[in-house]
């Protein structure tokens, strides 16, 4: 199965929950400290006084909810068009290992010239992706 363009998405899907899992891990006992009561949140803006460390772990869950969208599109698109390639294959295990990296420098460290750079690379190869599927498209 490791040869499915599906098991990249799989993949990555799993490190998104990863990230939720440590973004409660983090997020609830730091509420706490600050005697943040969740009931009465009406903002996002009141989670502000968090320390940065745990906000960073929470703005990378919230990432993983936005250019990832397309990944996925791309990689159902190319498993029902059957447009998946092993260059595609490996394509999408690149981006997948490019946006853990993307949070792990985010959440442990957030060098912005270094997390941009990834994030840059990873967009590159979500376009080769799309790139590869419409000229799977257009070859048909």
């Amino acid at each position: 199965m490791t040869d499915s363009i599906l098991t990249p998405a799989l993949a990555l899907i799993c490190w998104t929950l990863v990230m939720w899992i440590w973004m409660y891990a983090t997020r609830i006992p730091a509420m706490q400290k600050a005697k943040i009561n969740p009931a009465k949140l009406q903002e996002k803006s009141e989670l502000d006084v968090l320390p940065k460390e745990v906000r960073r772990i929470a703005d990378n869950y919230n990432h993983l909810h936005e250019q990832p969208v397309i990944f996925y599109a791309l990689i159902f698109y190319a498993a029902l068009a059957g447009s998946a390639s092993v260059v595609m294959i490996y394509a999408a295990w690149a981006y997948v290992a490019l946006r853990i990296a993307h949070s792990l420098i985010q959440a442990l460290w957030n060098f912005i010239p270094v997390r941009f750079s990834v994030f840059m690379l990873s967009s590159l190869v979500l376009l080769f992706i799309a790139a590869i599927n419409v000229g799977y498209l257009l070859g048909s």
